[in-house]
Order: C-alpha cells, then sequence, then structure tokens
C-alpha cells in the first residue's frame, strides 16, 4: 500500500493511506543506507494489523525536492504566514524565507493574518514592498469565516508547507481550514497528538482530497546555507528580471556602474527596504565565504 508520511515522532511514522493513518516502524535498510523518512514523503507501507493500524515503512518513494528547515519532502508550495501585529512583522526573517523557498525550487505564497489589528495603510505599504516580485498574497484574520475561501483556493490540490514565526496565529489558521470530513484524520489520533495550540513536531494534515498542509514549528531565524553570493540575485525576482540589463555580466547589484538594477530602484520599480535585504545578505554570504 502507498500513502503519504505526515509525521514522524519517537521512531514512529505515521502514514495516511487508504483513507485512514497507520503506525508504522522504518525497516533497519533505511538507516544502512542513510535515508532519512519526511513528511510529505510518498512510501510504501507493509500492512502488519488493519484493525490496529499497525504496518512497516518498507519504501522510500524518489522525492521531487525536500527542505531541511522545516524538514519536509514533494513540497508543491510553500505559505508563509506573518501577522499584521502581535507579534509585529520581521521582514527580514520573510525575505529569507522567500530566498530559501526560491533556492528549493518551490512558489512561496505570503499570507498575512490578523488583518483586523492592521494600522491604517499597512496593508498597502506591504502590497508596496512586493508588488513587483510576483509573489501571491493574501491578507486575511482567520477569525472571519468569509476570508477563508481564499485561503482554500490557494492550498487546493497542493501538498503545501505552511510556516511562519510563533504566536502569528498559524495553528488557528490550520484549524479553520480543515473541514468536517477530514477533521479527524487531520488529528490523527490522540496517541501521537499532544495539543493543537503548539507544534512541536512537523506534520502533515489533510484539509480535502489530494490538499496537504505541512504544520511546522515556529522560527525565530533561518541560515541561507546552500546559497552562493553570485546566486543571490536570481532569488530576488524583482532583480532578477532586470538583471540582463547591466553593464556588467555577474553585476553584484552594489557598486557597478550601469546596473540596471540600481536604475529601477532609483525609480522606485523595486522596494528599497527589499533591495535593503538583498544587500544585507549578500555582505552575509560574502563573509561566510571569507572565512572558510
Amino acid at each position: 500500500m502507498t500513502g503519504k508520511i505526515i509525521r514522524g515522532v519517537g521512531g514512529f511514522y505515521y502514514v495516511h493511506a487508504g483513507g485512514r493513518v497507520y503506525e508504522c516502524r522504518a525497516k533497519g535498510i533505511f538507516r544502512k543506507d542513510g535515508i532519512r523518512p519526511l513528511p510529505g514523503d510518498l512510501a510504501e507501507i507493509a500492512v502488519l494489523d488493519e484493525a490496529g493500524g499497525k504496518g512497516n515503512l518498507e519504501r522510500i518513494l524518489p522525492r521531487k525536492n525536500a527542505l531541511i528547515r522545516p524538514a519536509v519532502a514533494n513540497v508543491d508550495q510553500a505559505m508563509v504566514i506573518f501577522a499584521f501585529d502581535s507579534p509585529k512583522p520581521n521582514f527580514n526573517l520573510l525575505d529569507r524565507f522567500l530566498v530559501t523557498m526560491g533556492k528549493n525550487g518551490i512558489e512561496p505564497v505570503i499570507l498575512f493574518n490578523k488583518k483586523d489589528l492592521a494600522r491604517e495603510g499597512q496593508q498597502e505599504e506591504i502590497l508596496r514592498r512586493y508588488e513587483n516580485a510576483g509573489y501571491g498574497m493574501l491578507f486575511v484574520s482567520a477569525k472571519l469565516e468569509e476570508e477563508l475561501p481564499a485561503v482554500r483556493a490557494a492550498l487546493k490540490g497542493k501538498t503545501t508547507t505552511v510556516a511562519g514565526p510563533s504566536g502569528v496565529g498559524k495553528s488557528s489558521l490550520i484549524n479553520r481550514l480543515q473541514t468536517e470530513e477530514f477533521l479527524q484524520t487531520g488529528e490523527v489520533s490522540e496517541k501521537i497528538e499532544r495539543g493543537r495550540h503548539t507544534t512541536r513536531h512537523t506534520q502533515l494534515l489533510p484539509v480535502e482530497e489530494d490538499t496537504y498542509i505541512l504544520d511546522t514549528p515556529g522560527f525565530s531565524s533561518i541560515d541561507l546555507s546552500g546559497i552562493r553570493k553570485e546566486e543571490l540575485g536570481d532569488l530576488f525576482p524583482e532583480i532578477a528580471v532586470r538583471a540582463d540589463g547591466c553593464r556588467f555580466a555577474g553585476c553584484s547589484h552594489l557598486t557597478e556602474p550601469d546596473c540596471a538594477v540600481k536604475e529601477a530602484l532609483a525609480e522606485g520599480k523595486i522596494s528599497r527596504e527589499r533591495y535593503e535585504n538583498y544587500r544585507l545578505f549578500y555582505e552575509e554570504l560574502k563573509n561566510r565565504r571569507e572565512f572558510r
């Protein structure tokens, strides 16, 4: 039987297959071959006890992608959730997440929750910051049922990693998104569910048919490991589309003359705040390389 790993904890892997969840042990060959099963993995299992929902994890099918933080596999898109306030948005952290997803070839969607706490003009400021980057954006209050259909539409038919800092309302939003039909399966079972409002392990939750969300522990920092400074510009879409207009191939868009990116910045076509984060990330990657 083939299913999706929805969670791994304490040496057990919980696999959603055939409309139910099986508790599986991994075969020793995974450790021998250095394979770490991840939430989101498609896996073949052998059912040992149908009534008790017990099985063995037999094989991990080939992955189309895998992330280290959050540790998930086969992700179609990433929905990164921040709040308008409480906690205040950290745009440096948000841009780090967007760069990391871009590096892994995963399309991000930005969602700002707690719209009821937004100050006047704040939503417009955020839109201006990202309007030239091409990311999908949603502004909602998880408290309002009428705003949830747009979120469900963005998730439909995909496996989405849902991540953001602690306190932004991630768990509340996810709870509201699950339909009655899938709520029991999404909760998995009492033996692996230890409080719905504190996510300690990455877990995949069914929302509706062929639609999964990967809830992840809240993060406070993201390391840009695995990214070279030379490729950073390609991970800022509004910079990447202008790079061919620069005078020099391999332009860093920092000090070179006749730089199309700096011209667009001066004309207000690129967010100055986004460019500043690009500059900070570039220096961080440059210094890291120099100290190796």
